[in-house]
């Protein structure tokens, strides 16, 4: 089942004073936060909506293999329309999507595959009898969510949706921290500060210099979905030079073509995988999802669950 995570970071942080996504956590940011856990999990496809100060933090997040769709309209809407623009964007593109704000940055990987592996239609983790981050969505009832007025936002819609939330019940006190005031930062500061070690795993393929990642495995899946390297690249925040540089460098260590380009015509160039390229985007996400499993397994051999 293939599972996309869907991250809203289009508001302007009003009541904390300060642009939330781009908060400190430790060493790393709120929005970097959120996208380690989240690809560490094993998910593959992650999107997040930007709206107010969209290129700065588009740039601050580039080298991550995120995909980013705008919202103008950021500052006249609420979040919900931000949720509608990823779900729009998601519906047809995999089986579930988990969804939460950018700032509830806490929870954590093993929440998320407790989520992923629920099997409902509809799904919140559940600590201490409160229900947080992230929303488990499955991708049969986007269309409910999308068709809803708007009226009490994303929960109006959930509540209204065929299917009910099952709560899943985690020891997870990061699902409920989130960012709105100075205060709520203070607080989750603190609990940041109390966490314990947790694996983070990237996969990279090398030959004579590194040359396939998690990052340019997502340029191939917004080619291959685009048909245009061009509009891949701008989906991530990639100049168009650069995406030609990282698919020649990668075409040279492989030695053979991943892109196939066509010129002209009634409907202007295309680009689109060879099926050699396609392959190795497959084996890439399989090679890439098998490893973080295995990561928590070996994790929980040699350190103990008193880590986790």
């Amino acid at each position: 089942m293939q599972t996309a995570a869907l991250i809203v970071a289009a508001g302007m942080s009003s009541r904390m004073g300060q642009f939330k996504p781009m908060l400190s956590i430790g060493s790393i940011t709120v929005a970097q936060r959120v996208v380690a856990t989240l690809s560490q999990a094993g998910v593959q496809k992650i999107v997040m909506v930007t709206g107010c100060n969209a290129t700065t933090l588009e740039r601050h997040l580039s080298g991550n293999g995120i995909i980013f769709l705008r919202n103008e309209d950021y500052a006249t809407t609420q979040m919900f329309d931000s949720v509608r623009i990823g779900l729009t964007y998601l519906q047809d593109k995999c089986d579930q999507v988990l969804f939460t704000p950018v700032d509830v940055p806490l929870f954590t990987a093993e929440t998320v595959r407790a989520l992923m592996d629920s099997g409902a239609c509809l799904a919140c983790p559940e600590c201490r009898g409160q229900q947080g981050h992230p929303i488990l969505i499955h991708a049969s009832v986007i269309g409910q969510i999308l068709s809803h007025s708007g009226e009490d936002g994303l929960r109006g819609a959930l509540e209204r949706c065929s299917e009910e939330i099952k709560a899943v019940p985690v020891n997870d006190p990061g699902t409920l921290h989130d960012a709105d005031t100075p205060e709520d930062f203070s607080a989750l500061l603190e609990y940041h500060n109390s966490q314990l070690v947790r694996p983070v795993v990237s996969v990279c393929l090398c030959k004579e210099k590194v040359f396939f990642d998690g990052r340019i495995a997502t340029l191939l899946m917004l080619v291959d979905e685009t048909r245009s390297v061009r509009a891949a690249g701008q989906r991530m925040q990639l100049s168009y030079s650069s995406c030609w540089n990282i698919i020649r460098t990668l075409e040279g260590q492989l030695g053979y073509t991943v892109i196939a380009r066509s010129q002209g015509g009634a409907g202007g160039s295309t680009s689109t995988l060879t099926p050699e390229g396609a392959q190795l985007l497959r084996r890439y996400r399989a090679y890439e999802q098998r490893l973080k499993e295995l990561s928590y397994t070996l994790f929980r051999d040699y350190f103990g669950e008193d880590l986790l």
